[in-house]
């Protein structure tokens, strides 16, 4: 299990250049004390991101937020893992809610960019959550375990090592009209989750990091990142103000250092 705190942002389409560049900026020196016990990540627009990892190096984690499955092809509009790679890039977001509920991407689409992203030795960053509908009639954890198994199943436990981070993010949780998870609920989720991946992968699987995102903020991270099971938090708007970020992070993050003793 990990024993560091996996936190980061993504910015969605809210940020452009200029403005994560002078983010990312501000966090690389806020955050500069404390960074050998985090894994801290940001994830910006495409258009922000060789700017960004021009910035801060390699003192930072970039990623992408969506990744075509081909290296190459007649696919308009989309950025392959050879482009992410040539601007230093090797981290990526696959799965988010709003790309499987809005742009209506499927279980099978996020497996082939999984399987894409492990080609190239790239670390995933799959998100799984269950619809308010299925949280009501008692399957979120079948839910989650089932787009578990369909976007990973191909890996094998080798290529998890270091390499496929999950984020839990409950569909009903996520914009500004979501509701956070209580603690316990959150917990009791990441149980499963944590499960359903040693099942998958064995003593591999017990060592993927699971993150927490939705809806998080000042008021209630603390609360859930001191839950067992829970090694990080995937966090939005509440990221996106540099000073408020460092100041959740500086609270939460001797409360998961004690919690991990």
């Amino acid at each position: 299990m990990t024993h560091k705190l996996y936190i980061g942002t993504n910015t969605k389409m809210f940020q452009t250049g200029n403005e994560a560049e002078a983010y990312i900026r501000r966090m690389d020196e806020l955050i500069d004390d404390i960074r050998d016990r985090l894994e801290f990540f940001f994830i910006p627009s495409y258009t922000s991101l060789e700017r960004t990892a021009k910035a801060v190096g390699d003192r930072i984690r970039i990623g992408a937020q969506n990744m075509a499955w081909e290296d190459r092809g007649q696919f308009t509009g989309e950025i392959s893992p050879l482009m992410l790679e040539e601007i230093g890039v090797r981290f990526v977001l696959i799965g988010h809610s709003e790309r499987r509920h809005v742009f209506r991407e499927t279980d099978k689409d996020e497996a082939r960019k999984i399987r894409c992203a492990a080609d190239h030795g790239f670390t995933s960053l799959l998100c799984v959550g269950e619809t308010a509908e299925q949280k009501d009639r008692g399957l979120a954890a079948e839910s989650v375990v089932e787009q578990l198994n369909l976007s990973a199943g191909t890996l094998s436990p080798e290529e998890v090592s270091g390499k496929l981070w999950i984020a839990y993010e409950p569909v009903w949780a996520i914009g500004t009209a979501g509701v956070p998870a209580g603690a316990s609920y959150a917990e009791d989720m990441h149980g499963a989750i944590r499960t359903a991946l040693t099942e998958m992968f064995g003593a591999y699987g017990k060592d993927i990091p699971i993150l927490y995102g939705g809806s998080v903020n000042p008021s209630n991270a603390a609360d859930i990142i001191a839950r067992r099971g829970i090694d990080g938090l995937f966090i939005g708007r509440s990221a996106w103000d540099p000073e408020r970020f460092d100041s959740i992070i500086r609270e939460v993050l001797p409360i998961f250092e004690s919690r991990s003793e």
